[in-house]
C-alpha cells in the first residue's frame, strides 16, 4: 500500500464496542456459523424498497459508536438518518457534519455522523466471487470501504480482505489489501487501481470485486483485474484466508490516520451510494447449467478447481462443477474460477479450461440470442470437439458454424 496506515478500523475494541452498543451481533455470535454451511451460501442485496426505508435487518446490522483505533472522526449511528434506501434500488450511506444527539467521540464532542453495516452472524462465506457496485463520495477526509473480516474475529490473526478502499485525496484510485499476522496496518499487502484519463470514482458507479479461491485472492474493478495475491507474496508469513468464513462490512468513515481530516474544501453531506452487493460461493446453488449437445452439460472434469482443469461435455448432474454464473464482466464462472481459452489462443481447436479469473480477453464470453457462446477476441464459438456427445468430450473454440455442437442453453 502506497499510503501509510496504522491500526486498522477492524481492531477488536472498535468492533466489539460498536456491536455491543447497538445490540448487534459481534465476534462471539460470528462463531456460531459452521464453515461448511458458509461455504455453500450465497448473498445478494439490491436494496429495493421505498425511499427512507431501513436496510434489510435480516442481512445487515448497523454498528454504533466511534473508532479511536484509526482516529476516525465520525460517530456511527443506527436508524435511517445515515443509512437508508433511496427508493431507486440503492442504499445511501451518508456522512454529515453534525452532532444532533450530543454524541461523544474519542476526541470529545463528535463532529460528524455516518454509518457502518456488517453481516456478522447473518451471512458469512468461504471462497467465491464477492462484489459491490457503488458510487463513492468525494472530498478530503472521506474514506469509503467494502471489506471482510475472518471469524472468529481476532484481528489481525483472523485476517482481513479489503475489497475496496478509497481516500478522498486520491479521487481516481482505489486500493485492495489483505491484513494478517505480521502484515497488518501500514504493513498490509495490497495494490491500487487508477482510472485512466483523470476520471474520478465519484463520478459514476463502478463494480469492485474479489475472486477468492484456495490459495489466491484476485481483485478487479469493472472486470479488470489489477492485483492477485497468494501465499508466495507473504515472505514466509501466515496465509489466513483458507478454510475460514468471512463476513462483509460496508462503511463510510470521516477522517483518520490514512485519509487525514476534512478541511475547508470538503463539502457535506457526502454519500456512498450502493447499488448492489453479492457473493457467489464455490459451492453455490445459484449458478445455472450450460446445456449443449445431446442435452448434456458443460462440466469441470473431476470437479477439480485447479488451474488448467479441462472443461468437457458430461451428463447433467447438478453438481457445483456444472453450476455456471454469467458475470456482468463477460465471464463464465464456476468453482470460483473462470472459463478460459487455453494459452490465450484464438485458433480453431484451442481447448477451454478452468483458470483463475484474470480479466483477460480469453476469459470474455458473449451468450447470444442464437444460443452461441462466443469468445469475442477469437470471434469463435464454444464447440464440442468432433460433434461427439460422449461423456468427457473436450470443449474448444471453433469457427462459428451454427451446428448443434455449438448451441448452448444457459439456465
Amino acid at each position: 500500500m502506497a499510503s501509510p496506515r496504522v491500526l486498522r478500523r477492524c481492531l477488536l475494541a472498535a468492533l466489539s464496542a460498536a456491536l455491543i452498543g447497538s445490540a448487534a451481533v459481534g465476534p462471539a455470535r460470528a462463531q456460531t456459523a459452521a464453515p461448511a454451511a458458509a461455504a455453500a451460501a450465497t448473498f445478494s442485496d439490491t436494496f429495493d424498497g421505498p425511499a427512507g426505508a431501513a436496510v434489510d435487518s435480516s442481512k445487515w446490522t448497523l454498528e454504533i459508536g466511534d473508532n479511536v483505533n484509526n482516529h476516525e472522526r465520525q460517530y456511527y449511528t443506527s436508524g435511517t438518518k445515515n443509512a437508508a434506501l433511496d427508493g431507486q434500488g440503492h442504499l445511501v450511506i451518508t456522512a454529515r457534519k453534525e452532532n444532533p444527539a450530543g454524541y461523544q467521540c474519542w476526541y470529545g464532542s463528535c463532529q460528524y455522523t455516518s454509518a457502518r453495516l456488517n453481516t456478522a452472524g447473518k451471512f458469512q462465506a468461504t471462497y467465491g466471487h464477492v462484489e459491490a457496485r457503488m458510487k463513492i463520495p468525494r472530498g478530503q477526509g472521506m474514506w469509503p470501504a467494502f471489506w471482510m473480516l475472518g471469524t472468529p474475529v481476532n484481528w489481525p490473526d483472523s485476517g482481513e480482505i479489503d475489497v475496496m478502499e478509497n481516500v478522498g485525496f486520491e479521487p481516481s484510485t482505489v486500493h485492495g489489501t489483505i491484513h494478517g499476522p505480521g502484515y497488518s496496518g501500514s504493513g498490509g499487502i495490497g495494490a491500487g487501481y487508477t482510472l485512466p484519463g483523470g476520471q474520478a470514482f465519484a463520478d459514476a458507479f463502478h463494480t469492485f470485486a474479489v475472486d477468492w479461491a484456495p490459495g489466491s485472492i484476485t481483485w478487479s474493478v469493472d472486470g479488470t483485474v489489477y492485483e492477485r495475491r497468494t501465499p508466495a507474496d507473504l515472505g514466509g508469513k501466515t496465509w489466513v484466508y483458507d478454510n475460514k468464513p468471512f463476513f462483509l462490512i460496508l462503511n463510510l468513515a470521516v477522517g483518520g490516520y490514512w485519509p487525514g481530516d476534512p478541511d475547508g474544501s470538503t463539502r457535506f453531506p457526502q454519500e456512498l451510494v450502493v447499488d448492489s452487493v453479492s457473493v457467489t460461493t464455490a459451492g453455490s446453488p445459484s449458478g445455472v447449467p450450460v446445456r449443449g449437445l445431446a442435452g448434456k452439460c458443460a462440466d469441470i472434469a473431476g470437479a477439480n478447481s485447479a488451474n488448467g482443469t479441462p472443461v468437457q461435455l458430461y451428463d447433467c448432474n447438478g453438481t457445483p462443477a456444472q453450476q455456471w454464473t454469467v458475470g456482468s464482466d463477460g465471464t463464465l464462472r464456476a468453482l470460483g474460477k473462470c472459463l478460459d481459452a487455453t494459452g490465450n489462443g484464438t485458433a480453431d481447436g484451442t481447448t477451454v479450461q478452468l483458470w483463475d479469473c484474470t480479466g483477460g480477453p480469453n476469459q470474455k464470453w458473449t451468450v447470444t440470442a442464437a444460443h452461441d457462446i462466443v469468445n469475442p477476441q477469437a470471434n469463435k464459438c464454444l464447440d464440442v470437439t468432433g460433434n461427439n456427445s460422449a461423456n468427457g468430450t473436450r470443449l474448444q473454440l471453433w469457427t462459428c458454424s451454427g451446428g448443434a455442437n455449438q448451441k448452448w442453453t444457459v439456465g
